[in-house]
């Protein structure tokens, strides 16, 4: 039985074990980013409101946190017999609404089957309140170019920021694109 000091040693034995490691650290980073396109390709669009707060980390960048009005929800909307409990993981079914903004439908531990012009939308129940439940959904922080986090917000405290967001059929969700809604009915 070879020793392993020997082997390890032996460079012509090391070269297609580095050459594997190396091709599956290219195919985990083309995947990743393949993924993120085929999101926006292959994915349904929704448009969420939202209102931007705390613009800037000196340590990252500029960055607009986004609270999205779908993030509070009545607790009338869970669709469960047994209470939601946070860190949970739920399911957002919504559908267009008014101005084309999604609204929440319902919240449903396990993934419903959305109807035409519904969408399922991955979430995480933060808080649990009497009436009402809080939701993460991952899609709270956009970064923006360097200088304009700060102008967002403003322009997001006189009315609230349109956020498209690509839901992809296998659930991965992504912002697509961030827009002034003043701007938008210009």
């Amino acid at each position: 039985m070879p020793n392993l000091l020997t082997w390890a040693s032996d460079p012509a034995r090391r070269r297609p074990l580095l050459r594997l490691l190396v091709a599956a650290q290219v195919l985990y980073v083309l995947g990743v980013a393949g993924a993120g396109y085929a999101t926006t390709a292959l994915g349904q669009h929704i448009v969420l409101a939202t209102t931007p707060v705390d613009p800037r980390d000196l340590l990252r960048g500029d960055f607009v946190r986004l609270r999205y009005t779908i993030s509070e929800a009545p607790l009338s909307q869970w669709r469960e017999a047994a209470p939601p409990r946070r860190r949970q993981g739920v399911f957002v079914l919504l559908a267009a609404g008014a101005d084309s903004l999604s609204t929440t439908v319902g919240i449903y531990p396990t993934a419903p089957t959305p109807g035409p012009n519904q969408a399922v939308l991955r979430a995480w129940v933060t808080d649990v309140y009497r009436h009402s439940l809080t939701l993460r959904f991952n899609l709270e922080r956009y970064y923006v170019p360097e200088g304009s986090g700060l102008r967002r917000e403003k322009a997001g405290r006189l009315h609230p920021l349109r956020v498209h967001v690509s839901i992809a059929p296998w659930g991965q969700a992504r912002i697509a694109r961030v827009e002034d809604a003043g701007a938008a009915k210009r």
